[in-house]
């Protein structure tokens, strides 16, 4: 009984494991972290860019921002070996918030790697902006553009359908209103990176590793237990007596 018992045991481990490791391995695309976001305020967005080429590194992204429902305003946090613009355009139409009519807005921001600096491959970056009003609708879909050091250009301009099934190239996007297609699933790539007590950020990626990591030694503990239970126990022979009188 004592050896089905921890036989189970590991087996739920090794599931346990094997279930942290699938999101992470199905994150390789370029995503937004949070997803979702309401209306009226400041959103902190960070962009996870990773290179996906085995041969060339990613040297240049840029995100398109909406101008139906526009941001009236974007920050950026600096990252070192990369420059950053961010252009305001004239809006195609202009826009009625908070009561203001907005004629011009934020329409794209470009991240470019300095000379010898680029993103290699089997690496990720990620860039990170503030951007408000949120505005009051669905959805926002940021198409991206991904260039490499080869030359290489990947856009990042599919939807994703109410299915959740996941297109060749998403785009990243906000979700407003509008729920994010199988938000009933749990995620471990949907949440903003917390900031630490030195003012760093805890990327959501490196912590399920980590869980993953401790889902590993326990599966190592619990083989390590059945070992000992698989091992026969000495016999002992008429000399080794319980100390007792003849």
């Amino acid at each position: 009984m004592r050896r089905r018992t921890i036989a189970a045991a590991a087996a739920a481990a090794v599931a346990t494991a094997l279930a942290v490791a699938a999101p992470l391995s199905a994150s390789a695309h370029i995503q937004v972290a949070p997803n979702q976001a309401p209306p009226g305020g400041y959103a902190l967005l960070t962009f996870r860019v990773p290179t996906e080429s085995a041969t060339a590194g990613t040297v240049r992204f840029e995100i398109d921002l909406p101008t139906k429902t526009p941001f009236t305003s974007v920050s950026y946090q600096p990252v070192a070996g990369w420059s950053t613009e961010v252009t305001t355009s004239t809006l195609p139409k202009p826009v009625k918030i908070a009561g203001a009519t907005v004629t011009t807005a934020p329409t794209r921001i470009v991240w470019t790697a300095d000379p010898g600096v680029r993103i290699e491959p089997g690496q990720f970056q990620q860039f990170s902006v503030t951007a408000g009003a949120v505005p009051e609708t669905g959805k926002l879909l940021m198409p991206a553009v991904q260039t490499y050091s080869d030359g290489s250009v990947v856009h990042w301009n599919q939807p994703t359908p109410a299915s959740g099934e996941e297109p060749e190239h998403p785009a990243p996007t906000l979700y407003i209103d509008d729920a994010p297609p199988g938000a009933d699933a749990p995620s471990l790539v949907t949440s903003t990176p917390a900031p630490a007590a030195d003012g760093s950020t805890v990327d959501p990626a490196a912590i399920g590793l980590g869980i993953g990591g401790v889902v590993l030694g326990a599966v190592g503990v619990v083989i390590g237990v059945l070992a000992l239970t698989r091992r026969p126990r000495p016999t002992r022979s008429a000399a080794d007596g319980d100390g007792g009188t003849a």
